[in-house]
């Protein structure tokens, strides 16, 4: 049976949508008898820095002979220097996006960071990617071929249908780390529009990947005055998070950019009517009739859907229909765990 090492930025247990599809596939691979090593490197990422370049070089000398080499996309920037070690070993990449493609980049950056992830693509034996947005994107703006692309979307638990609060009050629900890319902001800014109407937002998330702009959301909730319709619940257990996810009425993300968009499937396989923005491959997942799609960083259409969306509790209940429809064809992690199999095998 084939071993395999997963090279991730520590810490392995971060709480986020990529490193939890990591963590299912580590799993799932190890069902079918496979040994995985998770090899966390320390050192500050996605501008790797020396201590995340050193740990990269050292790992790549510690690899046995015959392991497949698997590089989580954050991680990749780190082996810059390292290509020809990476095609030796006929490494893949796991690419929930591209890291040039981070919201909050200067430009300068942004074009630096783009460069070095298109030489390291080109040195990958294949690159997996998360979602078909995904890939085309790799292909069009990165220069990857097609042919080594493999498409493993995330998968879903079976899990119990939102109830819904039961209240005047419309609960709404965002899932997402208090990052730029996530559109806190301009959700706030939406709802902020709606003072005439019965609403309230929890937002769970994790506030420590970037405490400065988590502080500024919290700024902008006190400028905008609407302190006392907003929670940040933080980063929350799986039974806390499972409590918010059986209240809420409504899921919004007003994401500038997503490779797939777990937390959307999962307001879809619980009922939510969704209100999300058009960042990435989030759209895809949402029918016309399961929720509303709004232009990325646009917070005056967003708010005109949300008013729509808060005022009627029979159109969020007909959305809710098709969105547990929706959410019922999901694939299973299992499923997919047996896709990403394959895709190394090859």
């Amino acid at each position: 049976m084939m071993h395999v090492s997963l090279i991730v930025p520590a810490p392995f247990d971060t709480i986020s949508g990529g490193y939890e599809y990591d963590r299912r596939m580590v799993a799932g691979l190890r069902t079918f008898g496979y040994t995985v090593a998770v090899v966390e490197l320390p050192g500050r990422h996605k501008q790797a820095d020396t201590a995340a370049r050193d740990a990269a070089c050292a790992t790549m000398d510690q690899l046995a002979p015959g392991t497949r080499c698997i590089v989580d996309g954050l991680a990749l920037p780190a082996f810059a220097g390292l290509e020809d070690a990476l095609a030796a070993t006929s490494a893949i990449g796991l690419i929930h996006h591209p890291t040039a493609l981070e919201t909050g980049l200067g430009a300068a950056e942004r074009t630096a960071l783009q460069a070095l992830e298109r030489r390291l693509f080109g040195h990958l034996a294949r690159v997996i990617v998360t979602s078909e947005f995904t890939g085309e994107t790799m292909a069009q703006s990165f220069g990857v071929d097609p042919a080594r692309i493999a498409i493993v979307a995330p998968g879903t638990d079976n899990a119990p249908r939102s109830t819904g609060s039961s209240s005047p009050t419309c609960e709404i629900l965002s899932v997402g780390s208090l990052i730029p890319r996530k559109g806190h902001d301009v959700l706030l800014r939406a709802l902020a529009r709606l003072f005439d109407l019965n609403w309230h937002l929890t937002i769970a998330g994790s506030p420590d990947i970037d405490p400065v702009h988590a502080l500024g959301l919290r700024s902008l909730v006190e400028e905008l005055g609407i302190g006392q319709r907003v929670r940040f619940a933080g980063t929350v257990s799986d039974a806390a998070l499972e409590r918010l996810w059986h209240r809420a009425d409504l899921f919004a993300l007003a994401t500038h950019y997503e490779g797939y968009g777990m937390a959307v499937a999962e307001a879809l396989k619980r009922g939510l009517p969704v209100a999300i923005t058009a960042g990435g491959a989030a759209a895809a997942l949402v029918g016309p009739e399961a929720g509303v799609v709004c232009q990325a960083g646009d917070h005056e259409q967003l708010s005109k859907a949300l008013r729509r969306l808060i005022f009627s509790n029979e159109l969020r209940r007909e959305m809710g229909e098709v969105a547990w429809a929706t959410g019922q064809a999901l694939p299973s992690w299992a499923d997919q765990a047996q896709r990403f199999a394959d895709a190394i095998a090859v």
